[in-house]
């Protein structure tokens, strides 16, 4: 038995939480795709139906494992508008857009079960349904290198190595001592490295910052902001937003009709990612999945940002639309 260092200089000091992580039952794993790998794997499934609407990385654990998939579109409500039917060697992945869906996830596992696999890295405070493979990401969420939660109920017949992500942390702490620019190539590095890595346990970095969250307070702030900005903008969004009781945003989807909108955002330093540049090499240019990797904007709501911080984005909004 190993003995533990007992005195000596300090490591990192983080507060406890005494409720604990979030999804302390779940597998715990280094990233969003790498779990989608491990269903794949365990439940050897031979073809997988995914939206057009979605990240390119979920196409690496695809190819690797040399599958079969089958594109399919969604709705303006980002509904399966298309019926799908699943052999039993084969299975739907769909994703929990924007932590918005809860309610349409019900009603598409109880459709689709148990060919589907529910990708929650978009809701991370949502819980999984009963028997129903579900995964989520800790990076679009908290501020670690690493880190992802997977529900399932096969063990892997695989070895897993650990994870260890202390070297790749300095871009979250030249955010805070520098700027997010001067960070921001340490970030991509983050990036590129979890895009060639492969399964591994989730760092004891990563899981001793997921320890000590409060994950109340933090769900408390998310929600405030969505609805502020809810408030703000709802007559001007092209979607209809409705938050359902229980669920916590990850962003507020903004849908407008101005191509400039994201670069005038960035110009006043409120930085928005674009869901997704390789949708429209997938899509024709009519499809809406197409309108939405242009014109989708994912305005922060998250718990590091205030009142103050949603009158901003609604100024700069305001004064350029």
């Amino acid at each position: 038995m190993r003995q533990k260092a007992i005195g000596g200089y300090f490591s990192l000091e983080l507060p406890y939480n005494e409720n604990g992580e979030y999804h302390r039952d779940a597998i715990r794993l280094n990233s969003g795709r790498y779990c989608l790998e491990y269903v794949l794997r365990v439940k050897k499934y031979t073809k997988v139906y995914l939206p057009y609407y979605m990240c390119d990385a979920v196409l690496q654990p695809i190819k690797k494992l040399g599958l079969d998939y089958q594109f399919y579109h969604i709705d303006k409500y980002f509904h399966i508008s298309e019926v799908l039917h699943p052999k039993k060697d084969e299975v739907i992945l769909y994703c929990n857009y924007f932590g918005l869906m809860d309610e349409y996830v019900k009603i598409v596992t109880d459709k689709y079960a148990p060919n589907i696999i529910i990708d929650n890295t978009q809701a991370f405070f949502s819980r999984p349904l009963p028997e129903i493979d579900t995964f989520y990401t800790c990076r679009k969420f908290f501020g670690v290198a690493d880190g992802a939660y997977l529900y399932t109920d096969k063990e892997a017949d695989f070895d897993i190595p650990q994870d260890y992500s202390s070297s790749r942390m300095l871009f979250l702490l030249d955010r805070l001592d520098k700027s997010a620019e001067e960070a921001f190539c340490d970030y991509h590095k983050n990036e590129e490295f979890l895009d060639h890595d492969t399964i591994k346990r989730m760092s004891k970095v990563t899981q001793t910052i997921m320890y000590s969250i409060d994950y109340s307070d933090v769900a408390s702030r998310r929600l405030y902001n969505f609805d502020y900005l809810n408030d703000k903008f709802g007559l001007s969004n092209e979607l209809d937003i409705h938050l359902e009781k229980g669920s916590i945003p990850m962003i507020y989807p903004y849908f407008v009709k101005d191509e400039n909108l994201r670069k005038k955002l960035i110009d006043h330093k409120i930085y928005i990612p674009s869901y997704w540049p390789n949708v429209s090499s997938w899509c024709n240019s009519i499809d809406i999945e197409t309108s939405f990797s242009y014109l989708l904007l994912p305005l922060p709501v998250d718990q590091r940002y205030g009142i103050e911080d949603m009158d901003t984005i609604h100024s700069v909004i305001t004064e350029v639309v």
